[in-house]
């Protein structure tokens, strides 16, 4: 589970519905990505960090839920 990205999306007060419609892919997704069902493409990456301001590359950092959530 990539906690630290549900966490940036509600800070940034958005649905994951909400956050689909901004990257242009399903809710779905969104759902997979955050269960850490899926990775998302580098392209995805980029559109889902930049409507949540964060560095794209933390989706590939095997550390990112320590890094992210302190």
């Amino acid at each position: 589970m990539k906690k630290w990205l549900i966490d940036y999306r509600d800070k940034n007060g958005l649905s994951q519905s909400e956050l689909a419609v901004k990257v242009r892919v399903s809710r779905e997704y969104i759902s997979m990505i955050e269960n850490g069902n899926r990775n998302p493409s580098v392209e995805v990456a980029k559109r889902i960090a930049n409507a949540l301001g964060f560095e794209w590359e933390y989706f590939f950092n095997e550390n990112s839920n320590e890094t992210l959530l302190k």
